[in-house]
């Protein structure tokens, strides 16, 4: 997965929207903006050093919350200087490192996407786990890169449109009679991969029995759902538009994207149920000419506090077990790690993904084409 937070053209009144909202409320609550941020105000000398480092990220609101949580605070103290770029994809790290014109030291990627690269060759370089915070837990670490980041694909739908009526899980996405309206859901294009968990569980399939993915069965509940699906989309703003200009009453959505649209003013609202529990990680290209800056720069953004800043900035959660303590209860409540909302969340299986990508991405693409 990848791009899931990069910046496309709006329209002049979408834009207009959006950006009154994120200077007026960036939360979806004013009493967020109140808070003070944590301060990390030291850091191991190991930390420290000179030069530079040039991540990738996603561009959009996801990169203006990074440069305040932990660009410019690494800077600071660190004194190695941040050189942040948008549009963040393996297809560019794969070019680069195959070309030996390494441009980008590090990228935020999925876990997904660097292990998918992995198989078919050497793309990065290992983590030096010795450096890094003890309080990011086993599951968030692996060999070739840390996970830095935690966030739900959900479903996100105007309130508006169905008199009331509010869909909970995917056969209601699915129901267009109930539920009527143009869908949108993700493609696979810059390197997504499509949602097959979604159509299993409209298909009636427990959350609990996803894995291993029915292939079959997943097409065959794709078909249902085909011609209500006006936009196949690629970057995580396009839903937002899409929602905003009333072209689609409900979309499949990176969690984090609906706060701005809420504060805006937009009727929409996030359907927990049946989302899937992603994360985001740190990947240090191969070849990476500030290899060791980046790998500094990744032990300081998956600190405690580091972290934290970030849940303030954008609703997404923590790799820091102990990041909660600087974060208030009423910001963690809307968090995909809430324990309200994570409860309702499947875990997605990045190893079956792995094994089954090329496969699903492929027969996908040509069941559009059909």
């Amino acid at each position: 997965m990848s791009d899931h937070r990069s910046p496309i053209k709006f329209s002049r009144r979408t834009a207009v929207g959006l950006l009154s909202a994120a200077v007026a409320a960036p939360f979806i609550r004013s009493s967020h903006a109140e808070t003070a941020w944590p301060e990390q105000t030291m850091i191991p000398d190991i930390l420290k050093g000179s030069g530079e480092v040039r991540i990738a990220g996603f561009g959009g609101t996801m990169q203006e919350t990074q440069q305040k949580a932990y660009f410019e605070p690494f800077e600071k103290i660190s004194g190695i200087k941040v050189r942040a770029f948008p549009g963040s994809n393996p297809t560019t790290i794969k070019a680069m490192v195959e070309t030996g014109n390494v441009e980008w030291d590090m990228a935020q990627l999925s876990r997904g996407s660097i292990m998918n690269l992995q198989k078919h060759g050497e793309y990065f370089e290992k983590i030096d786990y010795s450096l890094v915070d003890d309080g990011v837990d086993p599951e968030y670490r692996f060999e070739y890169g840390i996970e830095m980041l935690v966030w739900a694909q959900v479903m996100a739908y105007r309130t508006d449109a169905f008199k009331g009526a509010a869909p909970k899980g995917w056969a209601d996405f699915w129901n267009t009679k109930n539920f009527p309206g143009d869908r949108a859901m993700i493609g696979t294009g810059a390197g997504n991969w499509p949602e097959l968990e979604f159509a299993l569980m409209a298909a009636g399939v427990p959350a609990d029995k996803l894995y291993p993915l029915d292939i079959d069965k997943a097409f065959a509940s794709y078909d249902e759902i085909k011609k209500a699906v006006v936009k196949w989309w690629d970057t995580g703003a396009v839903p937002i538009q899409l929602l905003t200009d009333r072209e689609v009453a409900m979309t499949t959505v990176w969690n984090g994207r609906i706060a701005a649209l809420q504060a805006a003013g937009v009727p929409a609202a996030i359907s927990w149920d049946q989302g899937l529990m992603k994360r985001d990680a740190w990947g240090i290209v191969k070849g990476a000419k500030n290899a060791v800056n980046a790998m500094k720069f990744a032990a300081y953004s998956t600190m405690a506090i580091p972290q934290a800043r970030v849940c303030f900035g954008i609703p997404y959660g923590s790799v820091n077990s102990k990041s909660n303590q600087y974060i208030p209860p009423e910001r963690l409540a809307v968090l995909p790690g809430a324990p309200d909302i994570k409860t309702q969340l499947v875990s997605y299986n990045y190893d079956w993904w792995i094994e089954n990508r090329d496969m699903v991405v492929g027969r996908f693409n040509k069941w559009l084409l059909t």
